[in-house]
């Protein structure tokens, strides 16, 4: 499917697929060919890339305090093996992006910051704590990669001493008198990461600003939230010559981005430092509503900045892929311009994690065995991250089968990736549509397929 064939020769699409009743993991499937439409036939799904949509900026997952732990306990070929995984554009899925946590969040060891007590002039500020294990796995993923990665920092709380609530974890307040050092703290973070060889791409105000948990969190209303943007931080990161430093609202749920964005993003004067909003996949699977931030702010981007199958590890479990590739369509198709997983590894317990809020990741690395596990989610997340890249946009896709859900983008290349996903229970056999010529493709119940070509 790449412009129009030389003449003479069909158009083709590789099909690579992952299955629940097979051993198919992101395995070549071999070739398909296109014929030429016949009189009066029209195909059941209709891919047009003269319509197109968002351009995608990449997909990644989170390099967490827990996830560079656990890969310090394993030995260092399998660590090489966990970033050669995720990072290498060949062999690996492609991932170009990562997200860090501004000092600790709950998958750290502990609450820790990088200021002494009561230092409202930042002038203890100091990230060494981060040099041990998180640093190290950002060098290497970006060595991997062979570029540097697009990084999204966020705060999970301020130090204990600038909140009501005088602790990091149990939500509490930003107390007003520390907005002016809390937005200062920010691009100190930059600058320190950047002299370590690490720009930051973009940060977020604050992660699940709604959500008061047993670990590291903040509270923020949306006027909170719009004050602290327009009033402090927004003008702080230009008067500090960070404003091209991407800035994203929210970093929480879909059930109530629509009015979290129209509270924030009403107000001109805030809304000039916002690039977009993040969101996370947590309570609702509510993707119409990322689609309605889009069609209120279209000059604004839109990003998944978050998401994890909770409990703990779900090894040979296929539910956790579906509910990725399930995610990752639907967001995909409402506008979302990258996508970022939560850990990208955790150990055998699915932490470590300082409060014991376990949870699972693509890959678990057993720490006591060294072995490691591939989870289905792995595989559903390749699908995309690994064809679909930097710099796509979406194109079209008329799809009017219920049990199929199905995206499409046009590479840099002229390349085209679709993805095809079904996780009902039945085989569903569909004519795929492009231009004037029409092929057919079968996906197994529980099932995903990238066609490209």
């Amino acid at each position: 499917m790449n412009n129009l064939p030389a003449e003479g020769h069909k158009r083709t699409i590789r099909v690579i697929k992952t299955s629940q009743s097979t051993q198919d993991r992101l395995t070549e499937k071999g070739i398909l060919s296109f014929t030429p439409i016949n009189k009066g036939e029209k195909g059941d799904i209709i891919l047009d890339p003269s319509k197109r949509f968002q351009k995608f900026i990449g997909f990644g997952g989170a390099f967490t305090e827990a996830a560079a732990y656990t890969l310090s306990k394993i030995s260092a070929e399998k660590r090489h093996e966990v970033l050669k995984s995720y990072f290498d554009k060949e062999s690996g899925i492609g991932y170009s992006m990562g997200r860090i946590h501004i000092h600790s969040c709950d998958f750290a060891l502990s609450n820790y910051t990088y200021v002494e007590e009561n230092d409202t002039e930042l002038k203890t500020f100091d990230i060494s704590h981060d040099t041990q294990w998180v640093i190290p796995m950002l060098r290497d993923a970006q060595v991997i990669r062979g570029e540097e990665l697009k990084i999204l920092a966020s705060p999970w709380s301020p130090p204990a001493w600038m909140k009501d609530n005088q602790e990091m974890n149990h939500g509490g307040k930003l107390l007003p008198e520390f907005r002016a050092s809390w937005a200062k703290y920010y691009t100190k973070f930059i600058k320190a990461y950047a002299e370590r060889g690490i720009p930051i791409w973009a940060i977020t105000i604050q992660n699940e600003p709604e959500a008061c948990q047993k670990w590291d969190s903040c509270l923020y209303t949306e006027e909170e939230e719009k004050v602290f943007l327009r009033d402090y931080l927004g003008p702080i990161m230009h008067s500090e010559g960070l404003g091209e430093v991407k800035i994203f609202i929210w970093d929480h749920n879909r059930d109530v981005i629509v009015r979290r964005a129209t509270g924030v993003l009403s107000d001109p004067e805030a809304a000039k430092y916002a690039w977009g909003t993040a969101f996370h996949w947590y309570v609702s699977e509510d993707f119409e509503n990322v689609g309605k931030v889009h069609d209120l702010f279209p000059d604004k981007h839109l990003i998944f900045s978050e998401g994890c199958y909770e409990g703990g590890p779900k090894l040979g479990e296929w539910i956790t892929g579906e509910r990725y590739g399930r995610n990752i369509i639907h967001d995909l198709n409402n506008w979302t311009e990258a996508w970022l997983d939560w850990n990208l590894v955790l150990d055998e317990k699915g932490g470590p994690n300082h409060v014991s809020n376990f949870c699972d990741a693509p890959i678990i690395a057993d720490t006591q065995t060294g072995q490691l596990h591939y989870n289905s989610s792995f595989y559903y997340i390749g699908h995309f991250s690994k064809f679909i890249r930097p710099g796509a946009s979406r194109i079209a896709l008329d799809n009017p089968i219920p049990q199929l859900y199905a995206t499409s983008f046009i590479n840099v290349d002229g390349s085209l990736a679709s993805v095809f996903m079904n996780e009902s229970e039945s085989p569903v056999t569909f004519k795929l549509q492009f231009e004037n010529s029409i092929t057919q493709l079968s996906l197994e119940a529980h099932s995903i397929v990238t066609c490209l070509g």
